[in-house]
């Protein structure tokens, strides 16, 4: 099978706000990230992305030295691509989000595209539990994608709306992004765009031709755009960061089993995950991580 019918899955194992009391299964630990990774990469998985946690309360950090002993960890247990997030968490600075690919320059990072309110909402009373603005203004937009080419990590392109596409592109004249671009689709954030099949073409319509995309959704956005995704060729990410389901009422036993479900679906559309090296080939990527 060509590179053009692989799929690259991606886990997102933790990200900044599930917590033990949703799902036991998100990571806390450095031990608890190593194996969740390497279950992911048994399953069928070419990339991790890492929010690290302080082990003891759970909350997310900046802390270099735990993120470092995570990657370490993984590099040491499997050939996965690491992907390291510059959000991080709420509260943290401009200067400590970059600080992750400055100090450890990871083959890829997040790079989020645009400000934005970014609440959690109980959608049956249609009452908001919880909001902050995320702040990415165009200056960190442009200064993150540079300190991420000098240090040759791929930026994957966090898009919550089409206004963080047309950001992108706005500042793309620059020269300042590791090319060819890579997307990620983020649907269903209370704050962003929802899932349907016209804000999928809209965003399509978008996107230079040359460039890759991936798509990930919070509850149930999460396999209903791994669906489309399998189908129209594009990538996929699934994690406990973004659902910690399996099946409607049914927790995931870990983001490993939510690999091996979109295993099953790529193999629907008559594709096949892609191996972590594969996914080096597709995305254009320099290799191991600086640890």
């Amino acid at each position: 099978m060509s590179l053009e019918d692989k799929c690259i899955i991606t886990a997102a194992l933790a990200g900044a706000a599930t917590m033990k009391s949703q799902n036991p299964a998100v990571p806390y630990t450095v031990e608890e990230f190593v194996e969740e990774a390497y279950k992911c990469y048994n399953a069928g998985c070419a990339i991790v992305h890492i929010h690290a946690r302080d082990p003891e309360t759970g909350l997310p950090t900046a802390s270099i030295d735990v993120l470092r002993e995570i990657v370490k960890g993984i590099t040491e247990k499997c050939p996965i691509v690491i992907n390291l997030s510059t959000a991080i968490g709420i509260g943290a600075t401009p200067e400590e989000r970059i600080n992750v690919v400055k100090q450890l320059k990871p083959e890829m990072a997040s790079l989020n595209t645009n400000s934005m309110n970014f609440a959690l909402g109980d959608w049956k009373n249609h009452v908001v539990l919880g909001e902050t603005v995320f702040t990415n203004t165009f200056q960190m937009l442009v200064d993150f994608a540079k300190e991420m080419k000098e240090a040759g990590t791929k930026p994957e392109l966090e898009v919550y709306d089409v206004g963080g596409i047309y950001n992108t592109l706005f500042v793309r004249h620059q020269g300042i992004f590791v090319e060819p671009l890579h997307y990620q689709f983020v649907w269903g954030v209370l704050g962003g765009c929802w899932f349907d099949l016209g804000n999928f073409k809209r965003f399509m319509d978008l996107i230079p031709a040359d460039a890759t995309w991936s798509t990930c959704g919070v509850g149930p956005a999460q396999f209903r755009g791994a669906f489309v995704a399998a189908q129209e060729g594009g990538h996929i990410r699934v994690g406990l960061e973004d659902n910690i389901t399996v099946r409607k009422g049914v927790l995931a036993a870990g983001s490993y089993e939510q690999v091996e479900k979109v295993v099953k679906i790529i193999e629907l559309a008559d594709r096949e995950p892609a191996t972590p090296d594969e996914a080096r080939q597709i995305l254009g990527l320099k290799g191991g991580p600086e640890i």
